[in-house]
């Protein structure tokens, strides 16, 4: 049954998520955008792992995100080959100080009925042996997974019907183009930091934050990783995720740049320098792409995810947690499209909750 037509501004992993869902409802879709898959989506390591990225005072998007990260297995089956991982991840703490957050972590967790394994140095080298031994201890969590970005993307990609243009405004069921419009029932503007232009009411809620990554390929000799690696250096976060092929997706900076998507000296310096110390033999990969993404954050990391408008519905501001909060995302906003309740985790995103 068709239900009307929409018009997703933003080829990132969210805005291809929601097209794809809702053309599997019923709903006629275009996605509009001059460059698919070639934001923050693409210059991803790929973790989905809310219970490692949780943080006291911020309960809602670790609820949120473990609702995305339950969807996940479905989502990705139904997708096909995404590279999925369910290997968990290992987190590191190499000093004195990196330990005590962990610590702090681990309590917040557990007073909240989150379980965590707590590991000696001894205990994570035996699970990953690339480790230092000047790595204290850390922390296992077995539930956490990863998705290789970029198979995802391109899965998602080849479902979608696009328009190669750039919105310059969205209106009542209007995306404004160079030269022409695209007429629908509704626009759902995803487009990342870019949504901070296209409506008034998202410029106070959306920021642009600059993010680095390189990417690694084994060399001869290079020990492969089998598990997520996260760490704490000096109180810096790095984090490593293997792929299926062997490669190494090393991040992540964060910087307040604007939309700058330079790579600095600095940052290349500092991911190599920490990951080494985590594990010292990425010395022997072979460094093949750096880049920067910028990501679209809001003012308390939750995304924001309702109607801004009859006509028009948003689903920005996923910080660094557009490629987990993909699932739970395209549900909220195809229950919207529908009339009916979002999820309930979901529920937190929505503008009358902040």
């Amino acid at each position: 049954m068709v239900q009307g037509k929409i018009a997703v501004v933003g080829a990132g992993v969210i805005g291809l998520s929601v097209a794809w869902r809702a053309m599997n409802s019923g709903w006629r879709t275009v996605v509009v955008d001059p460059q698919p898959c070639s934001g923050a989506s693409w210059v991803a390591g790929g973790m989905l792992a809310p219970v490692t990225e949780a943080w006291p005072g911020e309960e809602p998007l670790l609820e949120l995100g473990e609702a995305s990260l339950r969807a996940w297995p479905e989502f990705a089956a139904e997708l096909g080959d995404v590279g999925l991982r369910t290997q968990g991840t290992v987190v590191a703490a190499f000093d004195a100080a990196d330990a005590a957050q962990l610590t702090i972590l681990a309590d917040h967790l557990a007073s909240i009925g989150r379980d965590v394994g707590r590991l000696t140095g001894p205990e994570i080298r035996r699970l990953e042996p690339a480790m230092s031994t000047s790595v204290r201890s850390g922390l296992s969590v077995p539930g956490d997974l990863a998705v290789d970005n970029r198979k995802l993307l391109e899965v998602l990609r080849s479902k979608a019907e696009f328009i190669h243009q750039p919105a310059r405004a969205v209106g009542n069921g209007v995306v404004e183009l160079d030269n022409s419009t695209v007429d629908c029932d509704v626009v759902v503007i995803a487009a990342g930091a870019w949504s901070r232009h296209l409506h008034p009411a998202l410029n106070s809620l959306i920021r642009p934050v600059k993010g680095e990554i390189l990417r690694l390929k084994p060399g001869w000799g290079a020990v492969p990783l089998g598990r997520t690696i996260r760490a704490l250096v000096e109180s810096r976060p790095v984090y490593l995720v293997p792929r299926e092929n062997g490669e190494v997706v090393l991040g992540a900076t964060q910087y307040e740049a604007g939309y700058d998507t330079q790579v600095m000296v600095c940052g290349v310096r500092d991911l190599l320098a920490d990951a080494e110390r985590v594990v010292p033999g990425i010395s022997e990969y072979v460094l093949v792409e750096s880049a920067a993404g910028i990501r679209a954050s809001s003012q308390d990391n939750l995304p924001v995810i309702d109607w801004l408008e009859p006509g028009i519905l948003v689903a920005s501001g996923h910080h660094r947690n557009g490629l987990l909060l993909a699932p739970i995302t395209a549900d909220a906003v195809l229950a919207l499209l529908n009339g009916n309740p979002v999820p309930e985790a979901a529920a937190a995103a929505r503008l009358e909750s902040r």
